[in-house]
């Protein structure tokens, strides 16, 4: 088993994000994981990711506070522990509209 405490996660820079700060959790550089990289991003206020797409397939959990994620389909609000599947190819935004900080479990299979 490989354990990553919150304190010793490493941070990495997630392209055309804005306003936020992200660790990674399993994955990558920070673990041995091979099938899917794990991720937590803090957004603030008005910090968000631009329109994009991507291969993998990426589910997103919102831990606090409320994000606005945006795909062909429309814009959804999701709320403390509400989920989302983004599969591969499909583009989306992400957004906090709110006034206070916002944290998203990310995690995906490459």
């Amino acid at each position: 088993m490989e354990v990553t405490r919150i304190a010793d996660a490493l941070p990495y820079d997630a392209a055309r994000h804005f306003g936020v700060a992200t660790l990674r959790l399993h994955g990558g550089e920070q673990t041995d994981a091979e099938r899917v990289v794990v991720g937590i991003s803090y957004f603030l206020p008005d910090g968000g990711a631009e329109e994009s797409s991507s291969p993998a397939e990426r589910v997103y959990v919102v831990l606090e506070g409320q994000l606005t994620v945006t795909t062909g389909d429309g814009p959804v609000v999701l709320n403390p522990m509400d989920s989302c599947l983004i599969p591969p190819g499909e583009t989306r935004s992400v957004l906090n509209t709110s006034n206070r900080p916002a944290s998203m479990l990310v995690i995906v299979a490459p």
